[in-house]
Parts: structure tokens; sequence; C-alpha cells
């Protein structure tokens, strides 16, 4: 058995990198999908790896403390991964600001990103209009989904049944007149997201607001970009020029966060 992890180790993956590398983290990653807890058979079953070689890998991640066993048997993500995770997200909001500062350029209204942190929106990046009047929406705020147009491009490809159980979770509380306040309206505006290509928030945050937001497509982790402004500036008809602007923004950094690591040679 320690030969064949030597060379299981030791193995180049199709990349020209470490197979067991690959693997490992391939693992930590159905893992999130699955909810942060598996069990060996599960990941077996997914992967199509053997059972010894996921056995391999996780006491390995075990003995990291990027993987914990829990008193059941299955595996859980490690404690570890918070750190390696809130760094990450700082630096998702540093490669975007010149992104946002060009959506202010072209648009005139405060930029934003945004991330899904547990059941909360969480705003990692901005780079505020220069018109005197604007949102103030400050780095490291939490918000609920249902009441931001953020909220609801980062959700709006989730499956029905998990935006319904966050909804509960959270409860719907109106921040506004405005505010969507059932998980019915919720999930109608959803349907309105995956239609239009685009979401609204409509005076439902702050009265006199309006958002426009666009999910970034294949990001490492869902994230969604947005502009705001008085609702006087972002009108109906100056949607129609904004959106294309914000959904050209959000390729080109999707793109940009794809290719981040493979710029680097040997």
């Amino acid at each position: 058995m320690p030969t064949s992890h030597a060379t299981d180790a030791a193995k180049p993956a199709a990349s020209g990198g470490v197979q067991s590398l690959e693997r490992a983290f391939d693992l930590l990653e159905r893992m999130a999908d699955a909810g942060g807890e598996v069990g060996l058979s599960e990941l077996s079953a997914s992967s199509g790896l053997p059972l010894p070689t996921i056995h391999r890998l996780m006491r390995t991640l075990v003995a990291c403390g990027y993987v914990r066993q829990q008193p059941n048997r299955r595996y859980a993500l490690g404690p570890r991964l918070i750190r390696l995770g809130e760094s990450a997200s700082r630096l998702l909001g540093t490669w975007a600001r010149p992104y946002l500062a060009r959506l202010v350029e072209e648009t005139g209204e405060t930029a934003n990103m945004a991330l899904l942190d547990g059941d909360e929106v969480v705003y990692v990046a901005q780079v505020p209009s220069k018109h005197s009047m604007r949102m103030f929406t400050e780095v490291g705020r939490r918000v609920l989904p249902h009441s931001t147009g953020v909220g609801k491009a980062l959700l709006a490809h989730s499956p029905a049944e998990e935006v319904a159980a966050l909804l509960a979770r959270t409860g719907m509380p109106a921040a506004t007149e405005k505010t969507i306040t059932t998980p019915e309206g919720f999930l109608a505006a959803l349907e309105q997201v995956r239609s239009t290509g685009y979401a609204v928030d409509d005076n439902e945050q702050e009265i006199g607001v309006r958002c426009l937001a666009v999910p970034v497509p294949d990001s490492p982790t869902a994230a969604a970009i947005s502009i705001s402004g008085p609702a006087g500036r972002v009108t109906e008809a100056a949607t129609d020029t904004i959106v294309p602007v914000l959904q050209e923004v959000a390729r080109e950094l999707s793109a940009a966060l794809s290719s981040t690591g493979g710029a680097s040679g040997a």
C-alpha cells in the first residue's frame, strides 16, 4: 500500500500537475457541492475514484485540517478552509475593481460586486459614482437577498426548493413598501431575471434608489455585479443602455477570473 501511494502522488496529471493534488481539490469541490458533508461511498460514486484512493486522500486532508471526520464517520469541510476562503473573497474584490471602474465610467453610477455568503449577500467591492448624489453601500455590508438586485441575480439559477428554504430561514422583512415579501413573488422575480438576463431592485432596498444587476457567469463562487443610483437617473430608458454594458463587463470579468491561474508558467 505505501508503494502505490507514492506512485499515485508522483504521477503527473493530464494538465502537467500532480494527479493526487488535482484529485484532492476535486473531492473538496464535490464536498462543497454536496453541502459540505459526505460519506466515502458518495464521493466514490460521484468522482469515479476507488474507495482506497479516496480514503487515502481524505486521510491526508484531515491531517492538514482541510477536512474533519464527524462522529458518524462522514467527512465535512474543515475550519482551515475558512481562512483561505476569506482571503480569496478579498482578492476577488480586488480583481474586480478595474471592471467596476469601467462600469462607473460608462454608466456614471456606483458599481458593486457581491457574493452569496450563507443566506446573506455581502458586498466585496465597490467603485463609487462621481455624482454627489449616489448610493452608499459600503464594502462588507450584508443584506438579505430578497430585497436586492444582486440577491436576485445570485439566486436566479438556484433550484426553487433551495430558494424557498433560504427564504424560510431568513424571513422576508420589508425594507420599504416596495420590497417583495412573499416566496411566490420572489420566485416570480427570479423567473423574470432568467427571462431578461438581468435583475432589478426598484426602490425595494431603499426608497429613491434603483439597482440593475447581472450574475458573473462561471464565477468560481456565485458572484454578481451591479450599478445603483437615484431612480431619477437609473430610469427604464437608461436600463436599455446600462444592461448591455453590465453583461459585457460580467463576461470580461468571468474570463479574467478563469484565467488568473493559467498565466504563470512552470
